[in-house]
This record gives structure tokens, C-alpha cells and sequence, in this order.
């Protein structure tokens, strides 16, 4: 299947007065705050964003590795960079995914998260498909993320699954306990707080290990200490959270 001409579309309006880095794209989801990335999967998200590799990229890995995590900081580094980043999570696009996508041409790099919600789905797979070539075509870079390979993601476009299948893959791990004790660390001195060890292995015994459960516990731990005027102790936590 060849990408077939484009119909005419009236042209995308120019960009409101933009929202600090920060509101958008939350300070917490960087880059260089990563924990547990593979080797020299960093440097490869810096460099599209920066412009500097012909690269696309496919994240692949279970719900909780930190895909969102990377598909935001990627847009951060792009728009820090002076340049225009777009973030869409297509589970809030399915079955509308060809006006979605075409809303958000123009930019530079464009981040698709939950590719597993169109699958399947012909309308949203020819619209992704048109998206890529469209990309290509213009110079733009997409970064994909998805719960799995393009091959067992249940897409029915062969040519999208080739598509897909000539992006550079990076495939993220569940954070073991290590890796979420420097995570809870990090985030906890960000909001300028120290984490005490006997609190950390309290924690560590009963929070989820997935990247979106640390952040909401993190930011639920911040809201309760400020209020409370209190630091994060083993008898705090136990009062706050329970047993």
C-alpha cells in the first residue's frame, strides 16, 4: 500500500500564547531523571530531540515502565531546544485518530503514546499510516510508545506494522527495588525533602513498582508533609498511609 496524495486540509492555526515548560510537561518527567534506562537509550531521546539523528524510536514495555515518562521528557527537550513538540496519548483519540493527527502537524517531533488503543481499529491504522508518510515527508520525527512490538500489537495494516517495525527500539524493564528506592530518592529531594533509609525500606514494602504509582504516592507524601508541617518519618507514614 502506497501513502496516497493528501486531501487539502485547511491550514493548522498558528499557536496560542504557550504555557511555561514546566505546566506542560511536568518537572518531575525529564530525561535526565530517568531511572533504569537501558544503555544508551538516553542519549538516543536526546538526540531527536535535538534534531541531531535520523532516528525514530518505538518505546516498548509493560504499563508502568516510565514510557509516558520518556514520551514527556522527549517533548520537553525538544521545546527547550527552541523548538515545537507535540504529546498525544491515543487511547483519548481512538476512532478519531486522522483529525487528532492531523491537528498536530507542523510540529518538529510528535510523541504517540498507547499505540495498542487504535489497533485493530482499520479507520485509525490508515490514518496513523498517512501520519508517518506524511512525517517523513515534511522532515518531522515521531517517537511511539506501546505496551508492545509492532508484530503483537494486533495491527491489521501490514504496512503499518513495517512502518513501525523500522523505527529504533527501545525496550524499558519494571524497575527492581533498587531502582525504585532511586527513584523515590530523586523525587523526594526535588520537592526538597530528604527521604530517611528506615522510611524508604517502610515504603518499599508496600508501594506499587510501577513509575505512575511513585509519583502519586510522592506527591501525596509532599501535600501531607506541608500541611502537617512534619517530616517524612516511619510513625508519619504509618499514620498517613496505614499499618
Amino acid at each position: 500500500m502506497k501513502p496516497g496524495a493528501p486531501g487539502e486540509r485547511p491550514t493548522p492555526a498558528s499557536p496560542g500564547p504557550q504555557l511555561p515548560l514546566a505546566l506542560r510537561y511536568p518537572p518531575d518527567q525529564r530525561l535526565d531523571t530517568f531511572v533504569g534506562a537501558a544503555a544508551g537509550a538516553i542519549e538516543q531521546l536526546q538526540a531527536l530531540a535535538d534534531g541531531g539523528s535520523g532516528d525514530w524510536l518505538y518505546l516498548a514495555g509493560p504499563g508502568g515502565v516510565g514510557k509516558t515518562h520518556l514520551l514527556l521528557a522527549t517533548c520537553a527537550a525538544v521545546e527547550a531546544s527552541g523548538r515545537r513538540a507535540a504529546y498525544l496519548p491515543l487511547a483519548a483519540a481512538a476512532g478519531r485518530a486522522g483529525d487528532a493527527l492531523h491537528a498536530l502537524e507542523g510540529n518538529h517531533v510528535l510523541a504517540l503514546d498507547g499505540l495498542e488503543a487504535i489497533a485493530g481499529n482499520r479507520g485509525d491504522e490508515v490514518a496513523l499510516f498517512d501520519a508517518h508518510n506524511r512525517a517523513r515527508t515534511a522532515g518531522s520525527r515521531i517517537i511511539y510508545a506501546a505496551r508492545a512490538t509492532p508484530d503483537a500489537l494486533g495491527i491489521g495494516l501490514p504496512d503499518l506494522r513495517s512502518r513501525l517495525a523500522q523505527c529504533s527500539r527501545i525496550a524499558l524493564q519494571p524497575l527492581d527495588e533498587q531502582g525504585r528506592r532511586e527513584v523515590l530518592r530523586q523525587r523526594a529531594r526535588r520537592r526538597g525533602w530528604v527521604l530517611e533509609e528506615t522510611a524508604l525500606d517502610w515504603l518499599l514494602k508496600r508501594v506499587e513498582r510501577d513509575m505512575a504509582g511513585l509519583t502519586a504516592l510522592l506527591d501525596k507524601l509532599d501535600r501531607a508533609s506541608l500541611a502537617a508541617q512534619r517530616r517524612i518519618t516511619v510513625p508519619f507514614l504509618r499514620q498517613l498511609l496505614g499499618g
